[in-house]
């Protein structure tokens, strides 16, 4: 990676590390637990914590926070929005843990997921506490325009992006849970924009509103955050099926019975080979990634062309959001040429 990359993603860990320390202190405990003081440095509160360095610690590519980083300092904003790298990559955190559970996924950045090591009570209530604690940074916020109620406007973006994420999972959730549905491609655009654009788009407007930036200049980049986060989910359901996603096992979404866009495509293409695709699902769930029925359907589908005609349609969003980031629209607003480049660099390097 880029080194000017590496040094924007080193500050962003040494602001998530400030809110979630490898070793929590009393000033930690105070802030984070008001009025508990050494009260709170208990097992209770390991057990609460644990699960969540765990899960930081292991890596993950934080290009959400440097998202919203290199808009920012596009923006002219610099280093503005950092102190609100937690709000993003904690939520995003959060989500993976209860995904995990939901989906009974047994892998998550190439370990084994937080409730096969934790238990599903403890990485419920953990995950759950990432949000809050993601939320936590906001109360010492402190923005350039104090007359601008910042505040309150980064609760209000959060809290609607929180909403629109889960109602993405519950779409997800449906979809999976009844094996036999067969969703339209444009209800599944729906689904990412919700369940991984929400994010992604939260992500901009942070970084937009940190720099002081015209209400113009968000919706222009909302816009670009809402193709760059279905771009990505679109390419990441094709890695699945193809190479793999780093630290999870090929194949996993069909275990898991999603409705990726390549499985959507070659059910609607090929209508007469569904039941199929039912029984695969159906013995992936209970067999498991080795069932030969994985791979047949996995095999199968890209022998198809399905796979590839999704990966084309993944990149098309990603070109369209490039697009948006070299306009001349977008000229208007952005100040610093390197951080246009580097935001722009960004989109390839999700891919």
């Amino acid at each position: 990676m880029n080194q000017e990359y590496t040094q924007r993603i080193s500050k962003i860990e040494e602001e998530l590390k400030r809110w979630l320390p490898e070793t929590p202190d009393s000033i930690w405990n105070e802030r984070v637990f008001t009025g508990l003081g050494k009260n709170a440095g208990t097992e209770s509160t390991a057990l609460l914590i644990d699960p969540l360095k765990e899960l930081l610690y292991r890596g993950g590519k934080k290009w959400r926070p440097l998202l919203m980083t290199l808009v920012c300092e596009t923006l002219g904003g610099g280093d503005a929005s950092i102190p609100l790298a937690p709000l993003v990559e904690f939520s995003h955190n959060a989500s993976m843990i209860h995904d995990d559970i939901e989906d009974e996924s047994d892998e998550r950045r190439g370990k084994p997921a937080i409730h096969k090591i934790y238990g599903v009570d403890t990485a419920i209530n953990s995950g759950s506490f990432f949000y809050f604690l993601s939320a936590s940074c906001i109360e010492s916020y402190v923005h350039s325009d104090p007359a601008s109620n910042s505040k309150e406007i980064i609760y209000r973006l959060w809290a609607e992006c929180m909403r629109k994420l889960h109602l993405g999972q519950a779409i997800d959730i449906s979809w999976h849970r009844n094996i036999s549905v067969v969703p339209q491609i444009d209800d599944y655009y729906v689904m990412c924009k919700l369940k991984t654009g929400s994010l992604t788009h939260l992500a901009a407007e942070l970084g937009a509103f940190a720099a002081g930036a015209p209400h113009k200049s968000i919706d222009v980049l909302g816009e670009a955050a809402d193709l760059m986060g279905v771009g990505f989910q679109i390419i990441d359901d094709v890695k699945n099926l193809t190479t793999g996603n780093p630290g999870k096992k090929r194949g996993d979404d069909i275990v898991e019975g999603k409705k990726s866009l390549p499985v959507l495509l070659y059910m609607h293409k090929f209508p007469e080979k569904r039941d199929r695709v039912f029984y695969c699902f159906h013995v992936a769930k209970h067999e498991g990634s080795r069932a030969p029925e994985v791979n047949e359907l996995m095999e199968t589908m890209i022998t198809s062309g399905v796979v590839a005609e999704a990966e084309v349609i993944g990149k098309n969003l990603l070109t369209k959001t490039h697009e948006i980031l070299n306009s001349r629209e977008f000229a208007d607003f952005h100040i610093n040429e390197n951080g246009r480049i580097l935001l722009d660099g960004l989109v390839d390097l999700i891919s």
